[in-house]
C-alpha cells in the first residue's frame, strides 16, 4: 500500500511535464481546444494531492522518494504538510484554469503548443519546489522555475522589451538561486542533515552555529530575489511583457511566491532571531509601501496587479518575520486570499484587453453591460483584494491586524505601514473592480462582447472560491488555514477567524483602512497625479541600476577578455606553462616537499644509452632546424627514440601508443604545413628566445620534480589487484591494460575516441581549404574599383 501510495504521488508530480510532451501534438490536432483535454492532465494531479487532504488535516504527513546516492545521503524525496499540500493545491488548481484560460487567450496563435508546453514544464518545476524533501531536489527546481520563468517572459522574442525582461528575470533569480545553494550548503554542513523535514530537528544546531548570520543571508538572498523583495522587485514588473495567462499564474499561485514558501518552511530553524526579525519585517514592509504606492501611479491593468503584487509579498514577508503569535497566520490567510484574488485579476485584465483591445484604465468604461461575466468575476476579485467582508481577504486583514497592533513603538510602526499599505491596494481594488464597467461608455466598449467560456472560467472560479472561503471559514480552516500555519509555526496550532467581526483594535484599523481607500478612490485622479510628480522627482530607481550594472559588467567583460585572450597562440601557450611551473613547483618549495635526488645507476647498457642519444640529437635538431618540415621530422625523431625507451622498460602498450601518436603527429603537421611555406625556419629575437627557453626549462623541471616526488612513495596497490582480480572474472580479459580501456573505462574511451574524430574531421576542413577565385583584373567593372578603393 506504502508503493501505490509513493508510486502515485511520483506519477502526480511527474504529470506536467507529460503534459509538456503532448501539447505540441495536440494543440496541433485540435487547436485551441486541446485545452480542454490538457487541462485535465493537472486536474488529475489536483485531485491526487487533494486526496491527502483530511488526513493531513488530522495532524499527519506525507512523505516518500527514491534513495539516488545514499552513500551522501542524496534522495529524491517528497514531503507533504500544510504548507506543502496547500501549495501544490493552489498550484495544480490555478494550473488547470490557468490550461483553459491559456487556451482561448492565445487562440490561433501559431505557437500555442509550445506556449502551453512551457506553462507545463513551469507547472513542474514550481509543484516540485513546494513538495521537495531533500535539499538537492529542491534546489535543482528551483533553478528550473528560473529557467521555465525565462522561457515563458521571454515568449514574444521578437520584441526587444520581451528579451530584455526575460534576462533581467533571470539574472536577478538566478543569482539568487546561487546564493541560496551556498545557504543550503551551509546548512548541511551545520546540521548534518540533507532532508528539510530533519531540518526541523537541528532548530538549536542551526541558532547556537557561527555560520547562522552568514546562512541566514543566503537563504534570504534567494527568497528575496525570487520572491521581488525591494530593490530586486524590478524584474516582476517587467515580467508583464510576458501573455497574460503567465502573468496569471505567474503571480497567484507560483513562482514569486517560491521564496515566501522557503521563508515559511525554514520558519521554525532560522526565525525567532533578532535577525530574523529585523530584516524581514523591514524588507517587508519597505517592498509593501513601494509596491502598493507605484501600483496607484500605473494606469495599465497588468502593472498595477503586478506592483501590488510586489506589494502584496512584501506584506507576507513582513508577516513571516514579525514574530507575533497571530503574524504566522496573517501570513498564511493573506497568501490563500492573494492567490485567488490575484489569480482571477489577472485573467480579468487579459480578457478585457482580448475584447476591448486595450489594458489602459483611462481609456475603459462602460464595460459592465456588454461583458457581464467578467464584471461579476472582477468585482469577486476586486472586493477581496480591498478586504471587505464576505471574502476571505477580509479574514486575512482582520488577522494581520491583530498580528501587529501592540503598544510598543516597533508594533506602531510596522501596523502605519499595513494600514497605508492595505489602503492603497484597496484602492486598486476598487479601481480594478468598477473603473472598466462603471461610469461613460469608452470608444473600446462599443466594439467590446463577453469572451468564450474558457476565459471567464478561470477568473470566476476563483472570485467564487474568495467567497467560500469567507463564508464557510470554519471548514476552510479545518481543511487548510490550521494545518498550513501548524507546519509553519513548527507546532499544533488552531485558526478561529471568521467574518464575524471582533470589536476592538482590529476592526477599528479596518474601518480606517476601509474610510482611507474609499477617500482615495473618490480622488484618485489627482492623487495619482501627485505620486506621479512624486515618483519622478525621486528619479531613475532600480530598473535603471540593473541596466547600469549590465552595461559595466559586459564593458568590463569585454576589455578583460581583450586582455587575456588577444589572439596570438604563442601568449597562450607561454601563460599556460607558466601557470603549470609555477603549480609543480610552488607547493615543493613552500611546504618543503622536493624530491631527493635520485642516485645515477652505476652501469647503463649501450642500447639505451644510444637511444637516449638520439632523443637528445632530436632535440637539437629542432632547435637548429632551418625550415619548418626539419623540425617537424626532427620532433618525430625524438618522439621515436622516447618510443622505444618504454619499450626497453617493460611497457609495451605505451610504447606502442607513442609509437602511433609521434607517426600521426608528424604526418598531420607536415600535410598542415604544406598550406603554408615550409622552407623559412621561425627566426625569433633573443630575449624572446631567452623567454621561452627559460619557460621551457622551468616547466620540465617541475614536471620532473613532481614526478621524482610521486615516484619516492610507495606504490599503492589496490587497484592493481582490483583490476588483476576482476578484469578475467567480469570482463573475460587477459590482457588487464585493454579491459580497463574498453570495459572499466569504456565511456571514458569513447569520448576520447569522439575528440581524436572530431580533431581529425576539423583537420580534414583545413586541409581541404580552397582559397575562393577572384576574378581576373581584366573583367573587373570600374565602378568596382573605384569603390573598393573608396572615394578619389
Amino acid at each position: 500500500m506504502i508503493a501505490d501510495v509513493a508510486g502515485m504521488t511520483l506519477l502526480a508530480l511527474l504529470l506536467p511535464f507529460a503534459g509538456a510532451l503532448l501539447a505540441p501534438t495536440l494543440t496541433h490536432r485540435l487547436g485551441h481546444k486541446a485545452a480542454w483535454l490538457l487541462a485535465i492532465i493537472p486536474f488529475l494531479s489536483f485531485l491526487k494531492f487533494a486526496s491527502f487532504v483530511p488526513e493531513i488535516a488530522a495532524g499527519g504527513a506525507v512523505t516518500g522518494g527514491y534513495a539516488w546516492v545514499p552513500s551522501l545521503n542524496l534522495s529524491f524525496s517528497w514531503f507533504l504538510d500544510g504548507l506543502s499540500l496547500t501549495f501544490a493545491l493552489l498550484i495544480t488548481g490555478i494550473g488547470t484554469l490557468i490550461i483553459l484560460y491559456s487556451g482561448g487567450y492565445m487562440k490561433g496563435h501559431p505557437q500555442q503548443g509550445r506556449f502551453l508546453s512551457f506553462i507545463f514544464l513551469f507547472m513542474g518545476a514550481m509543484l516540485g519546489v513546494v513538495v521537495s524533501d531533500s535539499f538537492l531536489m529542491l534546489f535543482v527546481y528551483w533553478e528550473l522555475t528560473s529557467i521555465t520563468s525565462f522561457l515563458l517572459i521571454g515568449f514574444d522574442s521578437d520584441r526587444a522589451a520581451s528579451r530584455r525582461a526575460a534576462l533581467q528575470a533571470l539574472v536577478v533569480t538566478g543569482g539568487g538561486g546561487l546564493a541560496l545553494l551556498a545557504g543550503v550548503i551551509l546548512l548541511w554542513n551545520i546540521s548534518g542533515v540533507t532532508q528539510l523535514s530533519m531540518l526541523v530537528h537541528s532548530e538549536n544546531l542551526v541558532k547556537a552555529s557561527p555560520f547562522y548570520l552568514v546562512t541566514l543571508l543566503l537563504i534570504l538572498g534567494g527568497a528575496f530575489t525570487k520572491s521581488a523583495q525591494f530593490p530586486f522587485h524590478v524584474w516582476l514588473p517587467n515580467a508583464m511583457e510576458a501573455p497574460t495567462p503567465v502573468s496569471a499564474y505567474l503571480h497567484s499561485a507560483t513562482m514569486v511566491k517560491a521564496g515566501v514558501y522557503l521563508l515559511m518552511r525554514l520558519q521554525p530553524v532560522l526565525g525567532g532571531t533578532p535577525a530574523w526579525e529585523i530584516l524581514l519585517p523591514f524588507f517587508g514592509g519597505v517592498t509593501l509601501i513601494v509596491g502598493s504606492v507605484i501600483a496607484v501611479r500605473q494606469t495599465d491593468l497588468k502593472q498595477m496587479l503586478a506592483y501590488t503584487t510586489v506589494a502584496s509579498l512584501g506584506l507576507m514577508v513582513m508577516l513571516t518575520g514579525f514574530g507575533s503569535p497571530h503574524a504566522i497566520t496573517a501570513a498564511v490567510l493573506y497568501l490563500i486570499a492573494h492567490s485567488l484574488f490575484k489569480g482571477g485579476l489577472f485573467m480579468v485584465a487579459g480578457l478585457i484587453d482580448h475584447e476591448a483591445g486595450t489594458r489602459e484604465v483611462t481609456k475603459l468604461g462602460g464595460l459592465a453591460k456588454p461583458m457581464p461575466i467578467t464584471f461579476a468575476a472582477a468585482l469577486l476579485g476586486g472586493l477581496s483584494m480591498a478586504g471587505l467582508p464576505p471574502f476571505v481577504g477580509f479574514l486575512a486583514k482582520e488577522e494581520i491586524y491583530a498580528s501587529l497592533a501592540s503598544g510598543n513603538l516597533r508594533a506602531i510602526l510596522f501596523t502605519t505601514v499595513a494600514v497605508v499599505g492595505n489602503a492603497l491596494m484597496m484602492v486598486t481594488g476598487l479601481t480594478l473592480a468598477f473603473k472598466p464597467f462603471l461610469g461613460q461608455k469608452s470608444e473600446a466598449a462599443t466594439k467590446a462582447h463577453e469572451g468564450p467560456a474558457l476565459l471567464w472560467l478561470g477568473p470566476l472560479t476563483l472570485g467564487v472560491l474568495a467567497v467560500l472561503a469567507g463564508v464557510f471559514s470554519s471548514t476552510f480552516h479545518a481543511l487548510f488555514s490550521t494545518p498550513m500555519v501548524s507546519a509553519v509555526a513548527g507546532e499544533a496550532r488552531s485558526v478561529e477567524i471568521s467574518v464575524v467581526p471582533h470589536i476592538g483594535i482590529p476592526l477599528g484599523l479596518s474601518l480606517l483602512t476601509i474610510a482611507m481607500g474609499v477617500a482615495l478612490f473618490w480622488q484618485l485622479t489627482a492623487f495619482r497625479a501627485l505620486l506621479a510628480r512624486l515618483l519622478d522627482a525621486m528619479g531613475p530607481g532600480p530598473d535603471r541600476g540593473f541596466d547600469v550594472l549590465m552595461t559595466a559588467l559586459v564593458r568590463f567583460a569585454y576589455r578583460f577578455t581583450n586582455i587575456i585572450h588577444g589572439g596570438r597562440l604563442d601568449v597562450y601557450v607561454t601563460v599556460t606553462l607558466i601557470i603549470t611551473a609555477c603549480a609543480f613547483l610552488i607547493p615543493m618549495v613552500v611546504f618543503g616537499e622536493l624530491p631527493a635526488m635520485p642516485a645515477l645507476p652505476d652501469k647503463i647498457a649501450l642500447h639505451e644509452a644510444a637511444f637516449l642519444l638520439i632523443a637528445v640529437a632530436g632535440l637539437f635538431a629542432v632547435l637548429k632546424s632551418e625550415n619548418r618540415l626539419t623540425a617537424i621530422v626532427s620532433l618525430g625523431i625524438q618522439g621515436f627514440a622516447i618510443s622505444v625507451i618504454f619499450l626497453l622498460f617493460g611497457a609495451p602498450d605505451l610504447s606502442f601508443t607513442q609509437f602511433m601518436i609521434e607517426t600521426l603527429s608528424v604526418v598531420i603537421l607536415a600535410l598542415v604545413m604544406t598550406r603554408l611555406k615550409l622552407h623559412p625556419s621561425d627566426h625569433r629575437p633573443l630575449p624572446q628566445v631567452l623567454l621561452d627557453g627559460t619557460v621551457a626549462v622551468v616547466t620540465g623541471v617541475g614536471l620532473t620534480l613532481m614526478l621524482l616526488k610521486v615516484t619516492e612513495r610507495p606504490l599503492d596497490q589496490t587497484l592493481t589487484e582490483f583490476f588483476n582480480s576482476y578484469s578475467k572474472v567480469i570482463a573475460h580479459g587477459s590482457n588487464v591494460v585493454n579491459v580497463i580501456i574498453v570495459d572499466f573505462r569504456g565511456v571514458d574511451t569513447m569520448g576520447e575516441i569522439s575528440v581524436v574524430m572530431i580533431t581529425g574531421l576539423a583537420i580534414l576542413a583545413l586541409i581541404r581549404i580552397r582559397a575562393p577565385k577572384r576574378a581576373p583584373a581584366a573583367i573587373t567593372k570600374p565602378q568596382e574599383i573605384r569603390s573598393e578603393g573608396g572615394d578619389a
